[in-house]
């Protein structure tokens, strides 16, 4: 497969990049720094140099023809004010689902987070992440001609991953190793038949590949 990821400098990003790129998949990552080239060369990956705050819808589906799947895992970061997460957790995912449709690439994986909704209150800028990550899974999903797959983990850690998850609907609150979550996304990209459910995930007891064989229903 080839598969682009938004976001391609990202911890989940990277570690995505090295599992997709070990099983021979064709790997790009957009990134909006040039300096970070070399980092996504190490793992695997093409670098894309595209800033998905100022590109236009043509200029991102120009990057996304020919790709077998697209994985959304941009975002602007702890330590980005409120107005960077309008323009990256919810712009650049709704530009690049709009991109995917208007290339033609129809499987379309969200990294977005538990909690998120477009309805969350609150002022702070967690909440406003909250609802602009919402906002953007909302759009994902009412894209028909997108095999969409939304995933929300929960705490992110930088701990080991065990490859032991609980994938559900509803998982509640946990904590995640971002080697499981990475994990995960490389399952759900091949796997479409969890295409138009959206996924709560955190630490568990089954093994990543059969979380996402019971999720998509084999």
């Amino acid at each position: 497969m080839r598969i682009v990821i938004a976001g391609g400098h990202g911890q989940i990003a990277l570690r995505l990049e090295r599992l997709l790129a070990a099983r021979g998949d064709e790997v790009a990552g957009i990134i909006r720094a040039a300096g970070q080239a070399d980092d996504l060369r190490s793992a695997g990956a093409e670098p894309v140099v595209l800033d998905l705050e100022s590109a236009s819808v043509e200029e991102v589906a120009e990057r996304l023809r020919g790709a077998d799947a697209a994985v959304f895992a941009a975002g602007a970061g702890p330590g980005s004010g409120t107005a960077r997460k309008e323009t990256v957790d919810k712009g650049a995912a709704v530009l690049f689902a709009d991109a995917a449709v208007r290339a033609g690439v129809r499987r379309f994986v969200v990294v977005s987070s538990m909690g998120a909704d477009p309805a969350h209150q609150g002022d702070e800028v967690f909440d406003v992440y909250l609802r602009a990550k919402g906002e953007a899974d909302a759009h994902v999903a009412r894209q028909k001609d997108l095999d969409w797959t939304i995933l929300r983990p929960g705490s992110l850690t930088n701990d080991a991953g065990t490859g032991l998850v609980r994938l559900e609907a509803h998982t509640g609150r946990g904590t995640v190793p971002r080697d499981d979550v990475a994990a995960v996304l490389a399952e759900l990209v091949d796997t479409s038949a969890t295409a138009g459910l959206t996924l709560e995930l955190t630490s568990g007891s089954t093994p990543v590949s059969v979380a996402v064989k019971s999720v998509a229903g084999n």
